[in-house]
């Protein structure tokens, strides 16, 4: 009896630096945590090309230079889009997480600072630069930028059964990427918040925002940071809960008011029609007494036009059938 074994497709373009992932039926979603996970359900999958890293601050610089892109967080935004927004805010920048030395409440405005002039060359806004930073994920992307890199570089942004499948790292049933246990022997293994978020960490200094990709061990397939240090942006419409029954994994098509209508907009702000994608894996603020989202199955929903210094992206290349 002879086993049939995959061929990995040969791509007209190189793969240096992308792992394959089989194409295969797993569960994704969970059960046990935040509502949006669930319900667990079966997905098929095809076979898939993803990088081994997110897109750092020089592949990005690379693109930006050879095409003038000019990111969503350097434009200054058009008040038609934001009907009521102060004159005085429609500026150029970016969120940026700024710990406080207390908190009272869940206002996320306590350690969430719109930054004029904060953008993915001034992480921090201000004289912030990107000095031994080059191999850190790049971060204040909104989706048109992670779209127009992608395309740039003849790639794709995952679906989000895609990238939960390759976070998995062949642990279909696990809690985390790496097994049941989230820190196995007290040895963190990806970048999330050590410490009690927001007010105190214990990470050393200089490591308290974000790292250099391959700085923590890669999952069962050989894939890096898919949990923590940066979330990840899907090119998936936002849903409450996981479609039942579920179809092969694609993203929604866009309808021309700019996305499609059964997109979830945000509530509170029901003047302004952005549509939210799903965001994946986490970052390096993901705590145990906040945000538990450091899982293959959490998701978080992201207004296409925002951009903060915690989310980045990674591409993906799919083999026509």
């Amino acid at each position: 009896m002879t086993l049939a074994v995959e061929r990995i497709p040969k791509l007209s373009t190189p793969t240096d630096g992308m792992v394959w992932i089989s194409g295969q039926t797993f569960t994704m979603g969970s059960n046990h945590h935040y509502p949006e996970e669930a319900p667990a359900h079966s997905v098929d999958v095809d076979g898939f090309f993803i990088e081994e890293t997110p897109v750092t601050n020089r592949k990005f610089m690379e693109f930006v230079k050879a095409t003038g892109h000019v990111t969503v967080a350097e434009k200054i935004p058009d008040a038609e889009d934001y009907p009521g927004a102060l004159p005085e805010m429609l500026k150029a920048g970016s969120l940026v997480f700024v710990q406080p030395k207390q908190v009272r409440g869940a206002d996320i405005s306590q350690w969430w600072t719109f930054k004029f002039g904060a953008n993915w060359r001034r992480p921090l806004g201000g004289l912030s630069d990107l000095r031994g930073k080059l191999d850190h994920p790049v971060v204040h992307v909104a989706y048109a930028d992670a779209k127009a890199y992608a395309d740039w570089a003849g790639l794709d942004l995952p679906t989000e059964a895609e990238w939960e499948l390759a976070a998995r790292g062949g642990l279909d049933d696990a809690e985390y990427a790496w097994g049941e246990e989230f820190m196995p022997g007290g040895v963190p293994r990806a970048n999330t918040w050590q410490g009690i978020f927001p007010v105190s960490t214990v990470k050393p200094k200089g490591q308290e925002r974000t790292t250099p990709v391959k700085a923590f061990p890669p999952n069962g397939y050989g894939l890096y940071d898919m949990i923590g240090n940066v979330w990840e942006w899907t090119c998936d419409y936002w849903s409450a809960r996981h479609p039942e029954p579920a179809a092969k994994s694609c993203c929604i098509p866009k309808n021309p008011r700019g996305g499609p209508e059964d997109a979830s907009y945000d509530p509170s702000q029901p003047s302004i029609r952005i549509a939210r994608r799903v965001l994946k894996g986490g970052s390096h603020l993901c705590a145990p007494n906040y945000c538990r989202r450091y899982r293959p199955a959490a998701r978080h929903a992201e207004p296409e036009d925002t951009s903060t210094s915690h989310v980045g992206f990674r591409c993906v290349k799919r083999v026509p059938a």
